[in-house]
């Protein structure tokens, strides 16, 4: 959900429009791809945490532009665990500084002529007490899956970042490109909802087509 400060109302009617584009989004996957891509997508309909799969959502309203990411930690840094050494903590602060510009994570047309204004970068990778996932999965029987990875799931590491930029000639805002994939190469894939004066439009980019039309 949008971190809701000046626009509570809109971040309100965002995260509900959004929703529905995302349900669509997933339905679409379930019709076009195979059972494995279905269980993904049927995963990524209950919690936002895949690794290979960033998630994206974009608002429009009058000449503001809100961006939210939420990542695993394993796409950003390579590990969903606090910091074990000096040179993971390096690489950890590398990722906050990363996506504390998000004139390094995005690319707007210069005629939309947009402002970046403000950003809110979080993450859970503190130090608490770690288990290791994968031990534990093996540890149950098929049955008891499911609810059990659910609850290991609120346990991995994440990272969520907001982004709002102000666009004078918003009209002209009609693509925007993303450089994710240079920055965090374990990511396979970024999915988009956005919801804006172009309409709803939901969206997969990957390394190789990382460009958003609207």
């Amino acid at each position: 959900m949008f971190i809701c400060n000046k626009k509570t109302l809109l971040c309100l009617a965002v995260s509900g429009s959004l929703f529905s584009v995302s349900y669509a989004a997933n339905a679409n996957d379930h019709h076009n791809h195979h059972d494995g891509e279905h269980h993904e997508s049927e995963h990524r309909h209950h919690d936002a945490h895949v690794h290979g799969v960033v998630e994206t959502n974009i608002a429009q309203d009058g000449d503001h532009l809100l961006f939210e990411i939420t990542a695993p930690g394993a796409d950003v840094v390579g590990f969903e665990h606090a910091p074990k050494d000096d040179a993971q903590k390096q690489v950890l602060a590398n990722a906050v500084k990363t996506l504390n510009n998000p004139n390094l994570i995005f690319t707007l047309p210069e005629n939309a002529k947009c402002t970046f204004e403000e950003a809110h970068v979080s993450h859970n990778l503190v130090n608490h007490n770690d288990h290791d996932h994968d031990d534990h999965d093996h540890d149950h029987d098929h049955d008891h899956h499911d609810g059990e990875h659910h609850k290991e799931h609120g346990k991995h590491g994440e990272f969520s970042a907001q982004y709002e930029y102000h666009c004078e000639a918003i009209s002209n805002l009609d693509q925007i490109e993303t450089q994710w994939f240079t920055h965090f190469p374990h990511t396979h894939k970024m999915t988009i909802q956005y919801l804006g004066d172009a309409g709803q439009k939901a969206a997969s980019l990957t390394p190789k087509s990382s460009v958003i039309t609207l």
